[in-house]
């Protein structure tokens, strides 16, 4: 009789530094800057994340992170709030989330402040999630699915070395509640050889 596996024993770092962002799992204690960087960032966000309207008070936001840490534990979902490692301040959200353990397959998503916007913060953080997810976690697969209108998270991913696997027509609901084409984008544990 094989020994059941237990993702709650996978140990997990509290953060992941590189050269500029810290990522770690989000704490109580960052509700406020969490949601006033979601506050600041409503218009920008709006077309591609539908959550925005979940976090309409600070008590949204906490309850997010509260709900995160605890998925964290249970290795559920692994979000991150991503921080600029110098300032300390709150840049945006990512994550190795929907984790199949089975096969060690993890999409991920990221979402970036609009003050934050344009600096490379976002590819630094996608690149240093997906090579804990290799390194670490033994991944086989990371992808990420994006409207096909969405330019600036195509970018982030090419950039970071995923490969377009295809267009699924009519793929995701947009947050008008239209259907909308989607891409993805995934790596292998072979590509990521390649990359590095």
């Amino acid at each position: 009789m094989s020994t059941p596996f237990r993702p709650t024993l996978i140990e997990l770092p509290e953060e992941l530094v590189g050269a500029r962002v810290l990522l770690r799992p989000y704490r109580t204690s960052d509700a406020e800057q969490v949601f006033a960087a979601i506050d600041e960032s409503r218009e920008h966000l709006k077309p591609w994340m539908p959550w925005v309207n979940n976090h309409l008070r600070v008590d949204d936001t906490l309850d997010y992170c509260l709900r995160s840490a605890s998925n964290w534990l249970l290795r559920s979902d692994l979000a991150v709030g991503i921080f600029d490692q110098s300032s300390g301040r709150f840049l945006g959200g990512s994550g190795l989330h929907d984790p199949d353990w089975d096969l060690r397959a993890f999409e991920t998503g990221y979402w970036l402040r609009a003050s934050a916007v344009g600096r490379g913060y976002m590819t630094e953080t996608v690149r240093l999630l997906v090579g804990f997810a290799f390194a670490a976690l033994r991944a086989q697969r990371v992808h990420l699915g994006c409207e096909a209108s969405n330019v600036a998270s195509q970018r982030v991913a090419e950039r970071a070395g995923f490969l377009l696997e295809g267009r699924l027509r009519n793929g995701l609901l947009a947050t008008s509640g239209q259907p909308v084409d989607m891409l993805v984008f995934a790596l292998t544990p072979e590509d990521w050889s390649r990359l590095r």
